[in-house]
């Protein structure tokens, strides 16, 4: 059993939507991040980083994992599904989890910030960002134009990592006109019963609060 601590944020949804995708069994722990939650101490002894989502896997000795792409690569080591066993395969499904880890996440999340958060609208900033994260989706066009998925031609959870923040893409302002195969590729993602059952993990009142909350705004930090 796998304890997930959780909320209806991009990040979060990576990890239940894998969890679904591994059939690996879990159990929801919902944190109210407006009542900072995830500063306590109980859960930074689990995740310093005071942040969502981190998992404790009661089967093997209560092992605590945090940051998204950890658990991702910890669930699929663990279920042996959604990354390659070869070398090569391996490397191609980490490099483009890490492209998501170092680019998309951080750039989509400042552009959430500066349109839909800041208490001062800053022109500069909202197109700095939204600008970096159409580059961003146009690196994952070419990419997909070439490959079904996104590191190759099997689905992994470098898929799952990029689909729970660019699925999103409308909230940061940015559009996908002319980028026909990053569309497909969404709706091919979002057709999944497993993508829809963990999108739906926690259950929530209101999708936008989260992104704003992923985004690294003041209720965060």
């Amino acid at each position: 059993m796998i304890d997930l601590f959780t909320a209806a944020t991009p990040n979060g949804w990576k990890v239940s939507i894998a969890l679904e995708e591994m059939g690996l069994p879990y159990a929801v722990h919902t944190l109210d991040l407006l009542k900072g939650e995830q500063k306590q101490d109980w859960y930074l002894r689990l995740n310093p980083n005071g942040r969502i989502p981190a998992i404790v896997d009661r089967g093997n000795d209560d092992f605590a994992v945090f940051e998204s792409g950890a658990i991702l690569v910890y669930l699929a080591e663990r279920s042996g599904r959604l990354l390659p066993h070869d070398p090569k395969g391996r490397s191609r499904v980490l490099q483009w989890l890490m492209f998501q880890m170092s680019g998309i996440g951080p750039m989509m999340g400042q552009a959430n910030v500066f349109l839909r958060s800041a208490p001062d609208k800053i022109p500069y900033a909202i197109d700095r960002y939204q600008r970096e994260v159409r580059r961003l989706f146009e690196v994952l066009e070419r990419q997909l134009s070439v490959h079904e998925f996104i590191a190759g031609n099997d689905y992994s959870i470098a898929d799952i990592a990029h689909w729970s923040w660019v699925h999103g893409y409308e909230w940061a302002g940015v559009s996908i006109d002319g980028l026909p195969h990053l569309a497909k590729w969404l709706a091919r993602v979002a057709a999944r019963p497993a993508v829809q059952r963990g999108r739906a993990v926690p259950p929530r009142s209101n999708d936008t609060d989260a992104l704003r909350f992923e985004a690294g705004s003041k209720l965060l930090a």
